[in-house]
């Protein structure tokens, strides 16, 4: 499945390091996790400081998929706001799944911290805005839920948004300690800190299959067969080797990241920037002073698309951050359009599957995968350690929808 089309901008900003085949596969490992991306790097570094014996493997080169096309905005808030949460799946896990979603935030800050590079990890606030009047009152009532609940945030009305931001619009939620990555390097150095510590990896290695044999599965793939306690599938949007998605879309999305400006727009301490209507424009700046803004969403997955067209949907997202910010002139340096996921419930898929013991997924499906990715690793570390995880339960891949039981993989 081709999961990006266009100019990609992040693997301009580090050359990933040759990765040479183990010269030896383990007689059987601990866990054998299939996929190279953000969910499969976070996961085998969750797991390797537990003390497992883990490979990673993937059937391009890792961090080439989906990551280099992340444009790496981590929030704590979610496609679905949390008062409508509440309202889908009840107070107390709706919460919970906020919590955990923030505290993985601070996680990823601690892994950027352990890497060998930088991956221009920052804090940064989110300035989430009404984009029409219809919408003011419905940011209110989440600005009180995530109060009553002691999220970080403050409340802006029309006047101290255009004050503070430059932006025209009739208020706007800024939530504090969400962050701002280089996802391509991110992932590149949690590999190469995996390795230092004894983490086998295979790059252009394809999973064809996997028998279960008692206790332990075997999976063959294209540079031989391995044997493994567990296997865990961290695909992202990539077709999954084995089952099909049910209660989920593949849909794709337009990115363009301009030429570096010689001093960055003077909006709020360089926040991230989201709006209420759905698809949502996005944005933010870069180390070397680009601005990246996203959106324009369309519910087709396939890549069946022209040159030409990402260009026409690229001066569609220029012409919309223009509305936003009139006075400020752009040229753009890169355009691309991207695959990605999203479940019927706005929640991320993590757990074991129920039919087929010691085989584990991490699909992290909506607009803010990469925060999925780190709750979905610690989760599966604990499983495998037998340790109970709260949220759990809430991102299970069999649970309710509005039109009854579905299970995620068959």
């Amino acid at each position: 499945m081709e999961l990006h089309k266009g100019s990609l901008y992040w693997p301009t900003t580090y050359k990933a390091p040759h990765r040479n085949k183990p010269a030896k596969i383990a007689d059987c490992y601990d866990a054998v996790i299939v996929g190279g991306g953000m969910s499969g790097a976070l996961t085998a570094l969750s797991l390797l400081d537990r003390g497992y014996q883990i490979a990673i493997l993937d059937k391009r080169r890792f961090a080439s998929g989906s990551t280099s096309a992340n444009t790496g905005l981590l929030q704590y808030s979610n496609d679905i706001m949390l008062h409508e949460l509440i309202e889908q799946i009840g107070e107390k896990d709706a919460v919970n799944f906020y919590r955990s979603c923030k505290i993985s935030v601070e996680k990823i800050k601690e892994v950027a911290d352990r890497l060998p590079v930088d991956p221009h990890f920052i804090f940064r606030d989110s300035i989430y805005y009404a984009s029409d009047g219809q919408d003011a009152e419905r940011l209110e009532r989440e600005y009180r839920t995530l109060v009553k609940y002691d999220f970080p945030c403050i409340f802006w009305d029309r006047e101290t948004l255009l004050n503070k931001a430059g932006i025209d619009r009739p208020c706007a939620i800024v939530t504090h300690r969400d962050a701002e990555v280089n996802p391509y390097i991110f992932v590149n150095g949690i590999f190469n800190l995996a390795e230092a510590m004894g983490a086998h990896l295979f790059e252009y290695t394809e999973m064809v299959d996997v028998n279960d044999a008692g206790d332990k599965l075997t999976i063959l793939t294209s540079s031989g067969d391995m044997m493994t306690k567990n296997i865990i599938f961290t695909t992202g949007y990539e077709t999954l080797p084995i089952g099909k998605r049910i209660g989920a879309d593949m849909n794709r999305s337009y990115v363009i990241v301009t030429e570096p400006l010689k001093e960055l727009p003077a909006w709020y301490n360089d926040a991230l920037i989201w709006e209420t209507k759905r698809p949502y424009l996005y944005m933010r700046t870069t180390a070397d002073r680009r601005i990246i803004i996203g959106g324009l969403d369309e519910d087709k997955g396939k890549m069946e698309i022209t040159d030409r067209w990402i260009k026409m949907r690229g001066n569609e997202l220029r012409n919309s951050f223009k509305n936003l910010f009139p006075d400020l002139e752009l040229e753009v340096d890169y355009a691309y359009c991207a695959t990605f996921g999203e479940s019927i419930d706005n929640l991320p898929f993590i757990g074991e599957h129920p039919n087929r013991k010691k085989h584990y997924y991490l699909l992290g499906y909506g607009g803010n995968g990469t925060v999925y990715s780190m709750l979905g690793a610690e989760m599966l570390a604990d499983k495998l350690c037998e340790i109970e995880n709260p949220a759990s339960h809430i991102v299970q891949l069999t649970r309710m929808t509005e039109t009854g039981k579905k299970k995620m993989i068959l």
